[in-house]
């Protein structure tokens, strides 16, 4: 299947980690022109360096993008502090709930509000961004509130971008591994490899997806679970 992106530019925001590097190569594959953001960018291979917990970083970064390329139509963000950095101690300490917050789901916003009117006013855009299925489960405040946050802060945006020609969706990966499992234990998800995931996002970000609004569970999403 052509996904249409060919010629389009998208914007992978943690583009160089473990889910993020997948998406860049399955888009570029799909002959879209992929700029990666991270922390580490040097700017020797047309990357460019954003950092998500500040404005200004995210701003500047965007702007370098929106210069060189006129345009952003698909925004992936992958970027997140991984979930090995919460401490299990503290997963009800609040210190440790806003910045984990601060690090997931206002990083995506931060990104998204400079990305949106950029798509807006071109009356195309896709927004992709990646939280995970710890937000279906209760057990760890700081996991579930940080994920959570995520899907209420893209459905907030989906909807204020309503007929625009701009989605914005979430995926959620359960366990992401290489060796994906085929036993799924109840009252957990399924395991997926990066490249189901970046699968997933590609055709959310191509202009053939009218999907918005929505968190989409990969692989098997808690078995067991009638409402989740």
């Amino acid at each position: 299947m052509d996904l249409e992106l060919n010629n389009r530019v998208a914007l992978v925001v943690g583009g160089k980690g473990y889910i993020g590097a997948a998406v860049a190569d399955r888009l570029r594959a799909e002959g879209a022109t992929v700029v990666v953001a991270s922390r580490s960018a040097d700017d020797t291979d047309g990357s460019v360096s954003i950092d998500t917990s500040s404005q200004e970083s995210v701003d500047a970064g965007v702007a370098q993008v929106i210069e060189r390329h006129g345009r952003i139509d698909a925004l992936v963000v992958t970027a997140a502090p991984s979930a090995g950095t919460l401490d299990p101690a503290k997963k009800s300490d609040p210190t440790q709930i806003l910045d984990a917050i601060d690090g997931k789901a206002l990083g995506f916003l931060r990104v998204a509000n400079a990305v949106l009117p950029v798509q807006r006013a071109a009356g195309f855009g896709r927004v992709v961004v990646v939280s995970g299925q710890n937000a279906y489960f209760t057990g760890n405040i700081t996991a579930s509130l940080r994920n959570t946050a995520v899907s209420v802060i893209a459905k907030n945006l989906a909807d204020d971008a309503a007929g625009t020609g701009v989605t914005v969706n979430v995926v959620n990966p359960g366990t992401v591994t290489d060796t994906p499992s085929a036993d799924v234990q109840r009252g957990s998800g399924g395991d997926s490899t990066p490249q189901q995931i970046a699968d997933l996002i590609a055709f959310l970000s191509s202009p053939l997806s009218a999907v918005s609004g929505e968190s989409i569970s990969i692989a098997h999403r808690v078995l067991g679970s009638v409402v989740v």
